[in-house]
């Protein structure tokens, strides 16, 4: 990934207006589209669905419940009032646009940015990306009262003054119930920082251990950080290191731990996601934590496993015990950064923290860390890695890697976040593709 912060300081001297900065006309003109015929029930439709003892009991437990879907028809069955928000990312969007649902919308959009010829391809690409995210999450707010995680286009991940810029015009199209999920990378870092302080809530997802987490709320104090449990349990079963049975609980609980810790210790507000749900007895497994945004068939599976809601307890204080093979040393694949927060890296965010931050680029942040000693959490990742980890998929395979993880040069949680951020970036590149074809 390269990483750019072109346009903020223009922006800040106020020479230029970048044509989609927030403010600009054509910020105007494109969120009236988005929120053409809208018709929220802020506060109005809670009582209106039905409520659910199992969830209820959730609930009590201090956890909040997401749906992790942006599809109508898998939501409205099982919508309870106890649920608060659900969570959109490119891979579910791109499912609905695949459909065809949007592509009136798709054609309209293209006539009006048709009347802005400075546009670059790149900037329309955005647009496009940004009409689509924020329109369906208005129809899901619209439908369910609901708060609605909506992601930017992945090639914000590597531009902080674009993260910047969509982040405020996202939370300017819902004020009232939109968060704004930004990616993991050094830029997302700094942009979360000052989105946050531009009063944007942000869902700064991509997130596998607590050691991320951790540096992510010292440094950018989002609302919500992330766990991707699932897909820690599927690397490990998919390299045959183990049945993958317990690591992503493991590393999930191990961050909410933190994140309670930096709460009491540095009065952040930074709440924990538990994500990648695969199967229902996650959901019994993790009560008690901030967060769950639960795919459809994992709260299905859950309600279908029959418990009472006085099976359910606290689970926060469990240290699950991942089952491994004899023959496989953690340390190597070093599976300990998913759930350990050493104290070199406790005082490289101490170090930095006394930096000034605002005046830092994703360059500056990487040799930071690399400095620091601490290299392996925020990687300056060679273009030939990039490639090799987009090739892979979802989950990276273990015999690429070897040998950097056991000379200790990346974590398995920064590795894991290269391969989500690629995965991501794929399904992205597919709904660009549906928008090219349409427009023509």
């Amino acid at each position: 990934m390269h990483y750019t912060d072109k346009g903020d300081e223009t922006n800040r001297k106020g020479d230029v207006m970048p044509i989609t900065d927030y403010g600009s006309e054509l910020d105007a003109r494109v969120r009236r589209l988005v929120r053409e015929d809208f018709t929220p029930h802020f506060g109005e439709l809670r009582d209106t669905f039905p409520s659910s003892p199992l969830w209820l009991r959730l609930r009590e437990l201090g956890t909040d419940l997401w749906l992790d879907t942006g599809a109508l028809d898998d939501i409205s069955d099982l919508w309870t009032r106890e649920m608060g928000a659900l969570t959109t990312n490119n891979t579910l969007l791109n499912r609905e646009v695949q459909t065809g649902v949007y592509d009136g919308l798709i054609e309209r959009a293209a006539e009006l940015l048709d009347e802005f010829p400075d546009l670059s391809e790149q900037d329309r690409k955005l647009e496009f990306a940004f009409i689509l995210n924020a329109r369906h999450g208005l129809r899901l707010v619209e439908e369910f009262d609901a708060y609605v995680s909506v992601e930017e286009h992945t090639d914000l991940a590597s531009d902080v003054a674009g993260a910047v810029r969509y982040a405020r015009r996202f939370q300017a199209v819902s004020p009232e119930r939109f968060i704004v999920k930004i990616p993991l990378s050094p830029a997302g870092l700094l942009g979360t920082r000052r989105a946050r302080r531009a009063g944007v809530p942000v869902n700064h997802t991509l997130g596998f251990s607590a050691r991320q987490n951790y540096v992510v709320a010292r440094i950018a104090e989002p609302a919500f950080v992330n766990v991707f449990m699932g897909r820690l349990n599927a690397f490990v079963a998919d390299n045959r290191l183990g049945d993958g049975a317990w690591v992503g609980e493991k590393a999930t609980l191990a961050s909410q731990r933190v994140i309670r810790e930096l709460r009491d210790r540095h009065g952040l507000e930074t709440r924990q996601i538990g994500a990648s749900f695969r199967e229902g007895g996650q959901v019994r497994d993790l009560a008690g934590m901030d967060v769950m945004t639960v795919p459809p068939k994992v709260a299905r599976e859950f309600l279908d496993l029959g418990l009472d809601p006085a099976d359910l307890a606290d689970r926060t204080d469990e240290s699950y015990e991942p089952p491994l093979n004899e023959e496989v040393d953690p340390e190597t694949v070093r599976l300990n950064t998913l759930w350990e927060v050493g104290e070199d890296l406790r005082e490289c965010v101490d170090a930095l923290l006394e930096e000034d931050l605002d005046r830092f680029d994703p360059d500056r942040l990487l040799d930071f860390f690399a400095e620091h000693g601490c290299g392996d959490v925020l990687v300056r990742w060679s273009d030939r890695q990039v490639s090799t980890s987009a090739e892979e998929g979802k989950i990276p395979d273990l015999d690429n890697w070897r040998d950097l993880l056991a000379e200790g040069a990346v974590g398995l949680d920064s590795l894991m976040n290269l391969a989500g951020w690629n995965s991501f970036s794929a399904d992205q590149q597919a709904m660009d593709e549906r928008v090219r074809q349409i427009t023509g």
